[in-house]
């Protein structure tokens, strides 16, 4: 009797199983045989009643059935999931004969490949590149490198202040730097940075000599107009060493201008200056010929054209930063990138690098 009931739910399984045509009818399937209330499931709620020897003979049947049901419903369900993702692979067929979309590559933007080419010189010179933050403290920015609170730099309108400074200082990305902040000469006004001269003295403060660092960033002045702007960038030197004289110096930035512009040989001027930060301090003039004003010429002519300030330390910033006057000496010079950038390759206006205009940008892009 078991027997011939098994054989009557597998035939009636298979003829219901050959007339299934998608998913959906399927499932109905799986629920009629294998669900909770299912054909299977109710003969073998009928095993209680049977005696210990049927039991294992029906038992053994019904599993088989079930285990032969579940592999067939699997292997069905598998053949219509292949016919519908090769439905809908036919349907939502693309044509990828079509031609793509057009799409301009960027290009990097005249600061950024400058930065990059003075990052690169001065690491052949045997410079560190070393960065600092943008908002800054006045000690850091005017006390430490010998500005005194009577110099115009300080006043409110060359210098972007902000809120009271309690000692710490936040930097580019949001953190805070304590050096020092105990000290309360560190105390004070926050600024906007003037000049990238704070990182020089954040540097020497943490480091020991010697030091060879180049920095680089951005720098903010309240001005505006076709040569300077409230926000532009600049680069600094320093070398900090037991023996360092201006010779030195004004090897090192013969070099470099050489290298920057491509100019083998590039007549120099030192002009007398003063910086209360150097001492002796220079302004440096590089050779050009002023003719066309559209196109001024580096390395030729009889015109003279300031480049950068430069000195040797003053002994007050290195005593400040806790150096011996007698065991080290130093020189520094720093000038705009903007203005590199503008000699190099021949801009007018300043206001260009910082309006995005599209043209320009993808004409001076690099």
């Amino acid at each position: 009797m078991s027997n011939e009931l098994i054989s009557s739910i597998r035939d009636d399984f298979y003829n219901r199983l050959s007339g299934c045509n998608d998913l959906h009818e399927l499932n109905e399937l799986r629920i009629a045989f294998l669900g909770r209330n299912g054909a299977i499931a109710v003969q073998m709620q009928k095993m209680a009643g049977l005696s210990h020897e049927d039991k294992k003979g029906f038992g053994k049947a019904i599993n088989e059935l079930k285990e032969m049901v579940s592999g067939r419903l699997t292997a069905k369900h598998l053949v219509f999931e292949k016919e519908e993702l090769a439905r809908k692979l036919k349907v939502e067929e693309i044509d990828i004969s079509l031609p793509s979309r057009h799409s301009s590559l960027g290009k990097q933007h005249l600061i950024n490949k400058v930065i990059d080419d003075l990052i690169d010189i001065f690491a052949i010179l045997g410079f560190q590149y070393v960065d600092g933050p943008e908002i800054e403290s006045d000690w850091h920015n005017f006390t430490a490198l010998n500005i005194p609170p009577t110099h115009p730099a300080r006043q409110s309108h060359d210098t972007f202040y902000l809120d009271e400074h309690t000692g710490a200082s936040t930097g580019v990305n949001g953190t805070t730097d304590n050096h020092n902040a105990s000290d309360s000469k560190i105390g004070g006004k926050l600024v906007l940075r003037t000049h990238t001269s704070n990182v020089q003295i954040r540097h020497m403060l943490k480091t020991k000599p010697p030091h060879y660092i180049i920095s680089i960033g951005r720098v903010y002045r309240s001005d505006y107009d076709q040569t300077h702007a409230p926000m532009f960038h600049q680069i600094e030197c320093l070398c900090i060493d037991k023996d360092v004289s201006m010779a030195n110096m004004k090897w090192c930035i013969q070099t470099f201008l050489q290298m920057f512009f491509e100019i083998d040989n590039l007549p120099l001027r030192f002009r007398s200056s003063y910086f209360p930060f150097t001492e002796p301090s220079a302004e440096v003039d590089m050779q050009c010929d002023r003719s066309n004003k559209s196109n001024i010429k580096l390395g030729t002519g009889n015109d003279w054209l300031e480049i950068l300030g430069c000195g040797m330390v003053h002994r007050n910033v290195l005593q400040n930063v806790g150096l011996s006057i007698d065991e080290y000496r130093g020189f520094a010079f720093g000038c705009g990138i903007e203005r590199l950038a503008m000699l190099k390759y021949n801009i007018s206006d300043l206001r260009n690098f910082f309006e995005g205009d599209l043209r320009w940008l993808r004409y001076y892009g690099q």
